[in-house]
């Protein structure tokens, strides 16, 4: 096992029952943090998940459904990690939920959700654990944005917007607490091959009728330039760094993590 840089610190990752969340769950759990999970629906092959990763790691590993388009359920998180762990040293923001659709067909309610679950959990979550970071004289905080925080694209109004308003948030909250060792970044991944990743791709495969490899360049086109997938463990591997020491004078930024997307 890897020296574990950051034992003792606890870290609540909402949207993390997969795909990224999980990622960055596992990297931070070798790296001795306690943990508390999140998603909507909780299953037993995810319980399992947890029993193995606290197994294997040696940390302490919950989790906890919330539908965090309720900031009622967003606060029984928070309150959750605080009594479960003692409290919140590390809090990433990673819930998401997304639809396509051009701007004049988007439903009201799809939209309505976006804001809710992409933006306002996020800015409950943050006010929930800041009086306890500030308290004990640390935290890290997180918010998963994206590209598509910097630039557009069609029938995504929702996810471009959220997106966007959520480098606002970071901003913000890095600049009322720089007397504090609390830090606040926006993490930027581009295309990262998540479940969500993967079934865009099926999709493809099977409507056009090409193979694995055609339809990963097809949907990468125009995107990251060198053609492949960003590695959720270069994300992961960015959160445990910023958790650190050496990073205490960093706050506020916006990391890329895509592979020259932005570059070129």
């Amino acid at each position: 096992m890897a020296e574990q840089t950051l034992r003792g610190r606890r870290a609540l990752i909402t949207g993390s029952t997969g795909g990224l969340g999980l990622a960055m769950a596992w990297h931070l759990a070798w790296a001795g943090c306690d943990l508390m999970l999140n998603g909507i629906d909780i299953t037993s092959d995810f319980e399992a998940t947890c029993r193995n990763m606290a197994a294997e790691t040696g940390v302490k590993v919950r989790c906890t459904e919330a539908d965090l388009s309720s900031s009622d359920e967003v606060a029984r998180l928070v309150k959750a990690a605080r009594e479960e762990m003692g409290g919140v040293d590390i809090l990433i923001n990673n819930a998401v939920v997304r639809h396509f659709a051009p701007i004049v067909d988007f439903p009201t309610d799809k939209w309505e959700a976006a804001l809710a679950v992409n933006l306002s959990a996020a800015f409950h979550a943050i006010r929930g654990v800041l009086p306890g970071m500030r308290a004990q004289g640390f935290g890290r905080i997180f918010n998963m944005t994206s590209v598509y925080g910097l630039r557009g694209t069609t029938e995504r109004v929702d996810y471009v917007t959220t997106k966007a308003a959520l480098l606002g948030l970071t901003r913000a909250v890095a600049l009322e607490n720089l007397e504090y060792d609390v830090t606040c970044h926006s993490i930027c991944p581009g295309s990262v091959l998540t479940p969500g990743t993967e079934q865009r791709i099926a999709e493809m495969m099977a409507q056009e009728k090409i193979d694995r490899p055609t339809a990963e360049v097809r949907f990468l086109e125009g995107k990251q330039p060198g053609g492949r997938f960003v590695q959720a463990e270069s994300v992961a591997s960015l959160i445990v760094f910023l958790c650190g020491p050496i990073a205490r004078d960093m706050t506020g930024s916006f990391m890329p993590v895509e592979a020259g997307w932005l570059a070129s």
